[in-house]
Order: C-alpha cells, then sequence, then structure tokens
C-alpha cells in the first residue's frame, strides 16, 4: 500500500485472501500470511519497475482501531457462547493467549489455552464436562484441544493436562 498520514488509510496494490476457518489460530494465521506477503511485495516491485503499479483506495467502513489487549480481555468468560470463547482462545494463541484459573493442588493457577473448538455440551459456565477438556459455556460447550500450564515448558491436549492436573469432570474453571 502507499503510506498516508492517516493509520492505514493510503491506496493498495495488490492484495490477497487467506480462509479463516473454525480452530485456526492467530499464529497459523500469522505464517500463512508471511508466505503470501513475501510474494505480495516482490510482485509489487516487479510491477513498479515495469511502470505499471496500480493503486486502488481502501474502503473506509469497517475501520476500527486496535488497541492493545489486556489481561481482562485475556481471561476466559465462560458465559459467552461456545463460538465466542473458542474465537477469544484461537484469536489470542499464541501470544497473549487466553487463560482460565484452576485449583491444581496448590491453590488457583493460571492455565494458558492455545486452542479450542466449540462443541456439543451443557452444564454451567466453566464446568468440566468430561475427560476430553469440554467445558460448559452460556450455550454450548467447548472443547479445549491444547493447553499450557503457567511456568510449564510444552503444551498438552486436554486429555493430558487433565491427567496432570487431576482435574475431575464436574470441576469448576474460574475465568
Amino acid at each position: 500500500m502507499r503510506m498516508e498520514a492517516g493509520l492505514d488509510t493510503g491506496p493498495v496494490a495488490l492484495e490477497a485472501r487467506v480462509p479463516i476457518t473454525p480452530g485456526l489460530t492467530a499464529g497459523e494465521l500469522h505464517d500463512a500470511l508471511m508466505p503470501l506477503g513475501a510474494d505480495l511485495m516482490a510482485r509489487a516491485l516487479r510491477h513498479l519497475e515495469a511502470g505499471d503499479l496500480a493503486f486502488a483506495p481502501q474502503p473506509e467502513d469497517g475501520v476500527v482501531y486496535a488497541h492493545k489487549i489486556t489481561n481482562d480481555e485475556a481471561r476466559i468468560d465462560w458465559s459467552l457462547p461456545a463460538e465466542a470463547v473458542a474465537r477469544q482462545v484461537n484469536g489470542l494463541s499464541p501470544f497473549p493467549g487466553a487463560f482460565f484459573e484452576a485449583d491444581l493442588g496448590k491453590g488457583m493457577e493460571r492455565v494458558k489455552v492455545l486452542r479450542a473448538l466449540p462443541t456439543d455440551g451443557s452444564g454451567a459456565p466453566g464446568t468440566l464436562l468430561d475427560g476430553d477438556c469440554t467445558v460448559a459455556c452460556g450455550t454450548g460447550a467447548v472443547r479445549l484441544l491444547e493447553l499450557r500450564r503457567a511456568g510449564k515448558g510444552g503444551a498438552a491436549s486436554g486429555a493430558e493436562f487433565l491427567r496432570g492436573a487431576r482435574l475431575e469432570p464436574g470441576a469448576r474453571l474460574a475465568g
């Protein structure tokens, strides 16, 4: 895009689209966009050198300022619909990461959720429903597919996390 005085207001030379599917994380989207952006830049430079680089104005509708994400926005609110919880988790993964807190034997501990998908299930929001790490939401449920305990190394699947955390169905997870 051509730079202008405003924030992301200049006309665009080339663009490409990437489908955003359920379960796609921000980190995966970043990785898909990197080679695409490099290719677009190389093509734009070739068009510029040839003298045929054309620009089109960006649409003004839908423009919003993206402010810095706070801890409160990263804390999972289990009372939201399952789709919203899954989008929050995947949209904040791997950084800064959505999180909840649970009593894992040494008091309340923060747990980062790196991947989630909405699924069927019901119960009081924040209730662990099964051994596959399905958690009830305001409507529906989410399956927590990948988690990391605070201060611990690698990520674990939902079932692995539950075995290590010694959480049983019926446990409550705090947002």
